[in-house]
């Protein structure tokens, strides 16, 4: 079972004309409500793909009964969940533009308690944005870990984030936020590599990179019509642990997260076109071949 760690949460997504500067505004093109949170993202990933998962998250009082939480029952999701009543369940507002650039603003709600919440110990955990120190605390007493720091990396002190990248053994990011824990961290790049034993940075349209064993390894990703590129990591994700959980090498795990990606983003909304195992497969095979033998 894969375990994932953070938040659940609403999305609420906009669309204006384009991201608007500092004490300028712009107007609304679109607004839509979509189920979200980046570990949830991930779950719902998991779940669709076949995969049994734990999702270790924190809701507010308005989720036990509703349409999200019938959703997850659905999927078949674990729900390791702390529940505070008199909070709302988080909330993000998500902003796109016609380029495609994105500003998000972020309402913690119910999960401010994981700052307080005990932490589990896993088998085999991906920690999604969360609470830092509930993190450094998860990747501390698990046994297999992966992180990716999201937009919650400003959170993170650069002491935290030493102890988390100390005790996992694969890193997810974007160039943004490897660039950020480079500078919170004072190192070069290679330095930052070197020190996880795998770190896949997703490039958006330029797909990814797995480095691994002082080697690194290009991923290109899978073109589609792409409407919406909210959830496009969260999905990578889902695909990559899956694949790795059932034993295939590093770079077909990459692939197969470049695969889900491309589902995510053909429509708005982080889990309305969430692939299963054989539609991932499918596209997978047209891409980039058969992929190789599973390790056990």
């Amino acid at each position: 079972m894969i375990a994932v760690v953070g938040h659940t949460a609403i999305d609420h997504l906009f669309r204006v004309p384009q991201i608007p500067g500092r004490h300028n505004s712009t107007y609304i093109t679109d607004h839509k409500i979509y189920f979200g949170g980046g570990a949830a993202n991930i779950a719902a990933g998991i779940a669709t793909l076949g995969e049994r998962c734990r999702l270790v998250s924190s809701v507010g009082g308005d989720f036990p009964g509703s349409d999200y939480d019938l959703w997850m029952h659905n999927l078949g999701i674990m729900q390791d969940f702390t529940l505070v009543k008199e909070a709302r369940t988080a909330t993000a507002f998500v902003f796109t533009d016609d380029a495609g650039d994105q500003e998000t603003f972020f309402e913690w709600g119910a999960s401010v308690a994981f700052a307080t919440a005990e932490a589990p110990a896993l088998d085999f955990v991906h920690m999604a944005t969360a609470d830092p120190d509930f993190n450094v605390r998860v990747a501390q007493m698990s046994e297999f870990a992966s992180f990716d720091p999201g937009q919650d990396l400003l959170r993170y002190t650069p002491d935290q984030l030493e102890i988390i990248l100390a005790n996992i053994d694969i890193l997810f990011s974007n160039n943004h936020e490897m660039d950020r824990m480079c500078d919170m961290l004072g190192l070069e790049r290679d330095a930052l590599v070197a020190s996880v034993p795998m770190v896949v940075t997703t490039r958006g349209a330029e797909g990814s990179v797995l480095c691994m064993d002082g080697e690194e390894h290009q991923i290109p990703a899978v073109r589609v019509n792409a409407v919406d590129p909210t959830g496009a990591g969260d999905g990578y994700r889902a695909g990559f642990l899956t694949a790795f959980e059932r034993g295939y090498a590093p770079v077909d795990c990459c692939r197969a997260g470049a695969v889900v990606s491309s589902f995510v983003v053909e429509k708005a909304g982080t889990q309305t076109n969430l692939p299963d195992w054989d539609k991932m497969l499918e596209r997978y095979r047209k891409v980039f071949g058969e992929p190789g033998e599973i390790f056990t």
